[in-house]
């Protein structure tokens, strides 16, 4: 399921939501600080999301949602496979980074994790499947060599990702991260 949000009041419930949880915290943050930040009132918001909780899920959606766009794009430009394989990585992690730096970015990981378990899975499963498709056609092309199938790979690039952000060395170190691993299976995968 590809969720977007084309009403623009949720749209500013979830930017408000999304800007308030990393300044408070989720815990700290009230549906009248969403409501605040949305420009509208508490009923307003209870309209659209019935608690925090409810936030949390659509963010995530929309957060897949997004993501796998930007990935599949990536993966569907030309260049080497280092290249491409780095274009795709980089549009699956942008804006990581800001959340990590934010004062309650691991909080609102951990949070999402509790709650929104199953839309996480589902999306980290459909960025693998985006991974695998790419690397088939790749391999069948002559580009790429693989060591496991292609569904293993991409698993393992999702995989890997999303560790990375889970182990809290900070923003800047992320970025490194990602961008050493994007480099790393770039060149491995290459047939030279």
């Amino acid at each position: 399921m590809t969720e977007t949000v084309d009403d623009s009041r949720q749209k500013a419930i979830l930017n408000s939501a999304f800007q308030a949880f990393a300044t408070y915290g989720f815990r700290k943050t009230s549906m009248d600080d969403i409501a605040r930040g949305a420009g509208m009132s508490r009923p307003a918001v209870y309209l659209h999301f019935r608690n925090k909780e409810a936030i949390v899920s659509k963010l995530t959606e929309v957060y897949y949602a997004e993501k796998s766009a930007a990935v599949a794009e990536a993966l569907a430009s030309s260049g080497s496979v280092p290249d491409v394989l780095t274009r795709a990585i980089k549009a699956q992690t942008e804006g990581m980074a800001a959340i990590l730096a934010s004062p309650h970015g691991l909080e609102m990981l951990d949070n999402t994790k509790s709650m929104a378990a199953e839309i996480i899975s589902e999306g980290e499963a459909r960025m693998a499947g985006l991974y695998a498709d790419w690397l088939t056609q790749q391999a069948q092309a002559g580009r790429v060599r693989l060591l496991a199938g292609a569904a293993e790979t991409g698993r393992t690039i999702t995989a890997t990702l999303k560790g990375l952000k889970l182990i809290g060395a900070g923003a800047e170190v992320y970025e490194q991260q990602v961008a050493q691993i994007a480099a790393l299976i770039g060149a491995g995968l290459e047939v030279r």
